[in-house]
């Protein structure tokens, strides 16, 4: 496993990081997870990623039982706040009391004293943005979150809050967690740029594009049972489950082949050729599965490989 500096921060992740949505605490029972958890943190993954919205708050406890047989200092941990967690007002959102409360809940349920990155899970245009900046900026100086993050905010969300945090002093964002995949490329255009000027990192999810950078979805089959476009509401994956991709996908495992890599390595491998990319989320509902995801870590594909690739998404 390869590490990076998460941005301009000191702060090193491994290439391959662990997520929990869609399957910790939920459809993935505990046991697997907790297998998963620790053979990622066999495998060299030191980067753990949830949220206090994923099966309101289970998957946070999961995470948390899971890491806590391992010293605090080898690890980063991340969540997030923003997502309805109650039936009231003000159990959602970016406000001061939501921040303050969610965190503390986090913490509780996650059994430690510290979050090392916590994340603003969406933009919320209902919250002045200063009153957000500063409750974050509380929980850096009293110790309970060591870096802020925020997770798909436009460019220009962004760098309002980087200005604002420069002019007020407080305590600046140093990574972004955007959706980002061959087949969704969206933050090449302004995101990275962006970021790339103000010293922030991405942390990307879905990097095999819900599962359809694995191979396992065919035109013209039925998504295998179990898989995650079985689900309710995800029969399309969010768009990205169609008859041109698949065509993409079928090409793209001529190129995996060629480099003696499969097609999940492929995909992870080409996200890391971006050096603003510190690391690739995925997720595991059995440990085999991150034994193949974390080979990507290291390998360096050619510009000619590149070029191929990039032919193929083109069309």
């Amino acid at each position: 496993m390869e590490y990076r500096r998460l941005g301009n921060t000191g702060l090193k992740v491994s290439e391959i990081s662990l997520g929990s949505w869609l399957t910790y605490g939920g459809y993935v029972e505990e046991q697997k997870a907790t297998a998963s958890i620790e053979k990622a943190f066999d495998l060299g993954i030191n980067f753990f990623d949830t949220a206090n919205v994923y099966m309101r708050g289970e998957a946070e406890k999961v995470v948390g039982k899971a890491l806590s047989k391992y010293d605090r200092s080898s690890y980063v941990l991340a969540t997030k706040v923003f997502g309805k967690m109650g039936d009231g007002p003000n159990d959602q959102g970016l406000s001061r009391k939501h921040i303050l409360e969610q965190c503390h809940a986090s913490l509780e349920r996650l059994g430690t004293d510290y979050i090392d990155i916590y994340y603003c899970h969406r933009f919320h245009t209902e919250t002045p943005l200063e009153e957000t900046l500063r409750a974050l900026d509380d929980l850096v100086r009293q110790g309970k979150i060591l870096y802020v993050g925020v997770s798909e905010w436009t460019p220009e969300q962004i760098t309002e809050a980087v200005h604002l945090a420069d002019k007020k002093l407080l305590d600046r964002i140093v990574v972004n967690q955007p959706n980002y995949s061959m087949l969704q490329r969206y933050i090449e255009k302004e995101i990275i740029p962006v970021s790339e000027k103000h010293g922030i990192g991405q942390v990307v999810f879905s990097p095999l594009a819900q599962g359809v950078l694995t191979g396992k979805y065919k035109k013209g089959e039925e998504a295998p049972a179990g898989s995650r476009a079985t689900q309710e509401n995800l029969g399309d994956l969010y768009g990205v489950l169609n008859d041109k991709n698949l065509d993409r996908v079928e090409q793209l495992k001529t190129i995996a082949a060629h480099e003696q890599l499969t097609l999940s390595q492929l995909a992870i491998a080409w996200i890391l050729r971006q050096p603003n990319v510190a690391s690739a989320l995925v997720g595991a509902s059995r440990p085999e599965q991150l034994e193949e995801n974390v080979k990507a870590s290291g390998v360096k594909l050619s510009n000619e490989t590149l070029q191929q690739i990039e032919e193929i998404l083109a069309d």
